[in-house]
């Protein structure tokens, strides 16, 4: 989308879904967080006319770093799905290195952080909080009436990421391009990653560069969650059907709604 202060925003139309049909564009957007748009920003989203944005940030991310700066008029919905789990050590480990916890990171090392975002990944598969929340948020996506909508996270990278998963494997999109879409943002992202590197976390903590691959959008971490879903769900029909509970009708209107003629 081009905007300044959210790089990582971008229209999931194009790809190639079930029967050759494409992904209509201009009605289904990943992002990250919103907090810092500019007026040139909030100008380019205006004219999107998004009827719906799913915030997936925890109460305490947003207190953190501040709600969501939206043009006028906003969105007619405005709906928090929340995909947290503050027991969770992913969780924890990501609220220290913000600033938004105290305590020690439970990694030494670059390869125990890769560890833990490989974990956070399966956790979306096997937690049964994941599950349902992803599952409303799909629900929601397959409603007509909540389109033009966008969805975002704090990166657009791990939950957001995982959700675009979700929706374009439902749309009938193959493996590799929702793979290819997920890596977009290591791209997108490297200059915040570079910035959050040098900056905030080198006064922070004594090693950044340990807390690497919490930035990154590693092909590893999506494989590790469709091998989660297909070790538990047999597959991500599976995932669809018996992970996220979502019956054949909401599947047909998700494909109804976002698939060309």
């Amino acid at each position: 989308m081009g905007l300044e202060k959210a790089p990582n925003a971008r229209d999931l139309g194009g790809y190639v879904g079930a029967g050759g049909r494409r992904v209509r564009r201009g009605l289904l957007y990943r992002a990250d967080a919103l907090h810092r748009l500019s007026d040139a920003d909030l100008a380019a989203l205006a004219s999107v006319k998004l009827s719906c944005l799913i915030d997936m940030r925890s109460p305490h991310e947003v207190q953190s770093v501040g709600q969501d700066r939206l043009p006028t008029p906003a969105p007619a919905q405005l709906i928090s799905l929340p995909i947290h789990d503050p027991e969770e050590k992913i969780f924890v480990s990501i609220g220290v290195l913000m600033g938004r916890a105290t305590g020690d990171l439970p990694f030494g090392d670059g390869a125990d952080a890769a560890h833990l975002m490989r974990q956070l990944y399966r956790w979306f598969v096997s937690s049964p909080l994941a599950r349902r929340t992803f599952a409303a948020a799909v629900r929601i996506i397959a409603d007509g009436e909540a389109l033009p909508l966008m969805f975002h996270c704090t990166a657009g990278k791990d939950r957001t990421g995982w959700l675009s998963a979700i929706v374009l494997t439902a749309l009938g999109v193959d493996r590799d391009q929702v793979t290819a879409d997920y890596l977009v943002t290591e791209q997108l992202n490297a200059a915040s990653n570079e910035y959050l590197l040098t900056t905030v976390l080198a006064a922070r903590i004594p090693d950044p560069l340990a807390a690497l691959p919490m930035l990154q959008a590693r092909r590893e971490y999506v494989e590790a969650a469709f091998a989660e879903a297909d070790a538990i769900f047999g597959g991500m029909d599976g995932y669809l059907r018996d992970g996220l509970e979502l019956d054949e009708s909401t599947l047909a209107a998700l494909r109804s709604n976002l698939l060309e003629p």
